[in-house]
Formats: structure tokens, sequence, C-alpha cells
């Protein structure tokens, strides 16, 4: 791991001396060491590791590995890396965040799945070059996860959540997962998200903004019909949070039936409409019954009105409307020589 990130690691241990490594060596168990490296960040501990052979012991051990971020070193992050770490750190990594990292991809998740079951909060936000097969790895070996971050990844396609391919693995194993982000997953569908809602019930923030595949139009299933938002609604009474901005086929028959369900009722605080540019005014007076509501976005909902959002203020005064309204161009006045510019324009 010292080799990894050669430049960012050049430093200075000539004023630490020999005698003074060992005299701490020998004053301070292993356990107290091991206690203290657990506060360093991966830079000084990878410095530590090269004081000496007892300090790089210590300093490597996985007990100090369990919370990874290596954004700032996407750049370098390639996938031999995160294989090193993996069986570095085994089944002691709880949280792994691989933001930005480009050169990450199938094979070297597969092995970070094999080694860290015990990953909890995984980040591979645009980790571009994953598809569904990491995927499968995760929901085949990480059965204890809680939090899955895949933004941007646009190769996970809907194959990942039907019977017998990867996701399915998710639904079936990752029954802990509470937070779910598929932003910009352009490939998912409905029959994506429906193969979550029923698998993981603990889910209680659920992001699919900018999957514009996704629709009120149901699925066919055990012979009936269902449609996202009902899944949502009856698999996931937990649901706190739900981003549904540019889904743009989302109806106010939707809001209707998440506002009606046990985690609209009872649980729902968040609620994201950006772009849903067939919600109107109708789908907040069914909000209405979500009385922990505390925000919604409604920014670009163009069927909906001031007096919609002044209704569902008077019925949940502390909930907060984010929306836009563009403003009102002027009445020409008669006999005037004036340009006319909208209340938006700024005169130079």
């Amino acid at each position: 791991l010292i080799q990894l990130f050669p430049g960012k690691l050049k430093s200075s241990f000539h004023a630490f001396s020999n005698d003074e490594e060992a005299l701490i060596n020998k004053e301070l168990p292993k356990e107290l060491l091991l206690r203290i490296f657990s506060f360093l960040d991966i830079i000084t501990l990878c410095r530590c590791a090269q004081v000496s052979k007892a300090w790089h012991i210590l300093a490597l051990d996985g007990s100090n590995w369990q919370r990874i971020d290596l954004f700032n070193f996407q750049t370098d992050v390639e996938g031999r890396v995160l294989e090193n770490i993996s069986k570095r750190c085994g089944g002691f990594l709880r949280q792994l965040s691989l933001r930005g990292c480009l050169g990450v991809g199938d094979s070297s998740l597969k092995t970070f799945a094999q080694n860290c079951r015990n990953i909890e909060h995984l980040i591979l936000n645009g980790c571009t070059k994953i598809t569904d097969s990491t995927c499968y790895s995760i929901g085949k070996c990480c059965s204890r996860l809680k939090h899955l971050d895949l933004t941007s990844c646009v190769f996970i396609t809907n194959n990942s959540l039907k019977i017998d391919e990867a996701l399915h693995h998710i639904e079936n194993h990752c029954h802990q997962l509470v937070i779910l982000n598929l932003q910009s997953c352009t490939q998912i569908s409905d029959d994506g998200v429906v193969g979550i809602c029923r698998g993981c019930h603990q889910l209680q923030s659920l992001c699919v903004s900018g999957c514009t595949n996704l629709t009120d139009v149901s699925l066919i299933a055990l012979g009936l019909n269902y449609n996202t938002l009902v899944q949502l609604s009856i698999h996931c009474p937990k649901l706190q949070a739900l981003s549904l901005s540019h889904c743009e086929h989302i109806t106010d028959d939707g809001i209707l039936h998440l506002s009606s369900s046990t985690c609209g009722h009872e649980r729902l605080q968040v609620l994201e409409l950006d772009n849903c540019l067939l919600i109107t005014d109708v789908a907040l007076e069914h909000l209405e019954n979500c009385h922990n509501l505390e925000r919604i976005e409604l920014y670009d909902c163009q069927q909906v009105s001031r007096a919609g959002i002044k209704r569902i203020k008077a019925h949940l005064p502390d909930v907060k409307v984010h929306a836009y309204f563009a403003p009102v161009t002027p009445t020409p006045s008669v006999g005037s020589t004036r340009p006319h510019l909208c209340r938006c324009c700024i005169i130079l």
C-alpha cells in the first residue's frame, strides 16, 4: 500500500530517533498503539509504516482500515490498488468510497466483494466502467450492505434487477439495505426498481433521479398489475426520502398511491419531483396526507401553481416547498416607446 501513491507519501522521519521509537514500543502495549493508529488517515498510516518494521505491522493492521475514502486519489486508483486494499483489510473494512475512481472495474470489485464481506457502506459514484457483473458480486458476497451508491454507473441495466440476473442477488441477499442511490442509471426501468423494493424492506432512502424510464405504467407480476410507486408504498414501509427528479412519466396517480401508503402517511420526509412535468396541484393535495413531510422539491414542475403550494402549506405549515416560477412579462403600456422587458431581464 505504501507504494500506491509515492508522490503523496514523501515525508521525513530523520528527527525521530530509533531510541525514541524503541521506547514507545516498549512502554506502550500493542493494543494501545493500535488504538492510537486507528485515528490516523491513510497518508499518515502509510508514512508511519515506513518508520520501522514494528510500526509497519501496526500501521497496516486491518483494524486501522475500517473506513477508506479514495476520492483524493481517484486518478491513481486502479484495479490492483483496490485488490491490494481488500486483501489487507479483509473483514475489517466497513466503509469504502471509490467516488470518481474511473480505473476501477468489475474484476477488481469482484475480488473486493470476496475479501470484504462485512462492508456496510459502498460508494461507487462515477465508477463508469462497472456493469451488472459488479452488482452480481456485491449481492452474492456482501449481505451486510446498508448503503449502496451507484450514481452515474450508466452500464447498470435492467438485467441487474431481473430474475436470474445480477441485482436480483441484491434483492435476495442485501436485506439490510437502507440507502440506495441509482441516480442517472439511465437504463433502469420499473422492473428493476420493483425488484429492489420487494427484496429490500428496510429501505429508507431511494434516489432514482434521472432514471427517465420510470413510469406509473404497471408490470405484470404474480398475475396482478403493479406500478413502481405502488410497489414502493407496499414493500418499503420505512421509506423516508425519495428522489424522482427528471422521472418525467410519473403522474398524480402515482403520488396518490405513495401518499396513501404506510410509508407516505407515517414516514416520508423528503420528496424530490424536479422536472416531473406531469405532476399537478392534484399531487400536492394527495401529499397533504404525508404528515411528516419536511421538504418537497418542485423545480420546473410547470403544472404546479402558487395556489397549490399555498394549500399544502396551509395543511402542513412546517413543510419547505422549493419551486420556481418564471417572472410574468409586464403588460405593454399604451403609447409607450420604452422597450418592454420581463422582470428577469437586466438592463446593462
